[in-house]
């Protein structure tokens, strides 16, 4: 279930010369039941619209006066979002003898063509009002107040995203939320303007266009879902975009340390926010801390708390980075598996966050556990899972997996690791990817694997060069300088004191490490450095130089690196 709410108008649209059929309402009725919210957003007052409209308790927020009022018909409580209209302009109306004139908490409604008189009384009077029209009727608001405005209110209140609501309606009026809604439809009476602006058209007309819209949102609302709700990833050798479509299935963006892929997710975390999807990331190596758009918890030294992490993600407009880069490798899969469930509550009630992206997703679901299948939902929709090595998550886990993204020149392997995991055959004939390239494979479509060139973030993922320098990893991340018979057990934290430590050790403790590579295993695998693994690595082969100036010349690498003023490796 994508769209978790139905955001219609009342007249011309949920009702037919002002009257909602019972065919209508039971349609309503069983919409509501599917655990969807129903928004009634209407240009009549609200006493007006009570009258006419007995059942309106069937609506779970009603947006009255064309987005001037907000009404709980569960509590009976009223919201005014705007300022009444100025005494002064009623009198004039009044004294002029404009004819039919009501007046509501915020509105004041007429008929065409009385805008003229109405407009002539703005001017007079020099107020900020403007004119609304809805076929023949005449709404006076403030300025910026419209059915917008009021169903964000509305939506505010039930702490659901626009991008999950479905618009309705069939005049002028209607515009501007329908198109706030993550999808619009136009009735069939609608319009010709709005019809063309409309996602959808409804061949029915009226309450029966309702019934028509609410019939497919209960059968299978992906079908809903337009095509502005993709995340460009990148851009194929035709010039078509590459998307990835948040009710569909997760998504994987593999390959070797170095290759790009937390780039890629930073470029994808960026159209995310821009768009006004909300994310959430699982960062196990603080990789993420500078992202922007997002609130960070936890930290090196700090776990992250559930609660707040929680809480957090029930606001809307947030994003929110989880680093468990204080937890253990061992900690770090039983506290995931303790709040994804958690997370998929929030999201099956509000829709968000509509993108979860976990990064070292083999720390967090590993292949090794065998609980994670009774803790994951039955899709997992929206996920985009990073990993070094696809075979070590959990097979339940890449089964979610729709879309495969192999970044850097092991794309063939990479794709052979998930078909081999999820019982799939390898695709034949898959290419490899040049610089800012990766190899796409639609799992359960029928095409073949195809290169593309990557989304390109506007911020740099920054390596996060003070951490690593200066910081303070985590036990697991630790170098340990320990020689040959296991006598030393020096812990380096960071890279300034495995320096330090490295110009303290016994020259045969030095070569021990460095003929067993693990200098550049360390770099590469807990600092995520591929530029400085492999210049390590040659200083390591290098069999002319001997352990001072191996060590010399390793020091001066990091150094270089890390403790002058630079952008950072990229991913």
């Amino acid at each position: 279930m994508y769209f978790l709410a139905l955001a219609t108008d009342y007249d011309g649209t949920l009702a037919h010369g002002g009257v909602v059929s019972e065919q209508t309402l039971t349609a309503l009725c069983r919409l509501k039941d599917t655990g969807r919210r129903l928004i009634l957003v209407t240009g009549r007052e609200l006493d007006d619209l009570q009258s006419v409209f007995r059942d309106v308790a069937v609506f779970d927020r009603v947006v009255a006066e064309n987005g001037a009022l907000l009404f709980d018909p569960g509590s009976g409580s009223e919201r005014v979002l705007a300022e009444p209209p100025p005494a002064l302009f009623i009198e004039r109306l009044q004294a002029r003898r404009l004819e039919p004139l009501s007046i509501g908490r915020v509105i004041v409604a007429t008929r065409e063509p009385g805008e003229k008189l109405v407009l002539d009384v703005i001017r007079e009077l020099g107020l900020e009002l403007q004119i609304i029209f809805n076929k023949g009727a005449v709404m006076v608001l403030p300025a910026g107040v419209n059915k917008a405005t009021g169903l964000a209110a509305a939506l505010e209140d039930l702490g659901l995203s626009p991008h999950n609501v479905v618009g309705v309606g069939d005049a002028e009026n209607d515009h501007a939320f329908m198109s706030a809604c993550g999808a619009s439809a136009a009735v069939a009476n609608a319009l010709p303007t709005l019809k063309a602006e409309a996602d959808h058209v409804l061949a029915a007309s009226h309450g029966a266009g309702v019934e028509e819209l609410i019939e497919r949102m209960i059968a299978d609302d992906s079908t809903l879902v337009p095509a502005r709700h993709g995340i460009v990833v990148g851009t194929a050798a035709d010039g078509r975009d590459v998307v990835l479509e948040p009710h569909r299935g997760g998504v994987l963006i593999a390959g070797t340390s170095g290759v790009g892929k937390s780039t890629l997710a930073t470029a994808l975390t960026e159209q995310m926010a821009e768009r006004g999807f909300e994310f959430c990331v699982f960062d196990p190596e603080g990789d993420y801390d500078e992202l922007r758009d997002a609130v960070t918890i936890g930290d090196a030294e700090t776990a992250p708390q559930t609660d707040e992490a929680l809480k957090l993600l029930e606001k809307l407009d947030t994003n929110v980075v989880i680093n468990t880069q204080s937890f253990t490798m061992s900690e770090r899969p039983a506290y995931f598996a303790r709040l994804l469930p958690q997370i998929a509550s929030v999201r099956a009630r509000t829709g968000r966050p509509h993108w979860l992206i976990i990064d070292e997703a083999h720390h967090l679901l590993p292949a090794n556990r065998g609980d994670f299948a009774g803790v994951l939902p039955e899709t997992l929709p929206t996920v985009v899972l990073i990993t070094v090595h696809p075979e070590a998550v959990a097979p339940a886990v890449l089964e979610t997996v729709e879309t495969v993204i192999a970044v850097g020149e092991h794309a063939e392997r990479v794709i052979g690791a998930v078909c081999d995991a999820v019982g799939r055959p390898r695709p034949a004939g898959v290419p490899v990817p040049g610089p800012d390239e990766a190899v796409v494979l639609r799992m359960r479509g029928d095409g073949g694997p195809r290169v593309m060139k990557v989304a390109e973030p506007r911020q740099k993922h920054r390596r996060h060069t003070l951490k690593y320098a200066e910081g303070r990893l985590g036990e697991d991340r630790s170098f340990y300088f320990r020689g040959p018979d296991g006598r030393l057990n020096l812990r380096a934290h960071n890279l300034m004191l495995f320096v330090e430590l490295a110009d303290g050790v016994d020259d045969e403790t030095w070569e021990y490490h460095r003929r067993a590579h693990d200098y550049s295993a360390w770099f590469r695998d807990a600092i995520k450095d591929e530029a400085l693994a492999r210049e390590a690595a040659e200083i390591e082969a290098d069999e002319t130089l001997d352990a001072r100036a191996s060590r010399e010349r390793i020091a001066a690498a990091v150094r270089r690196r890390y403790t002058v003023p630079a952008e950072g490796a990229e991913r």
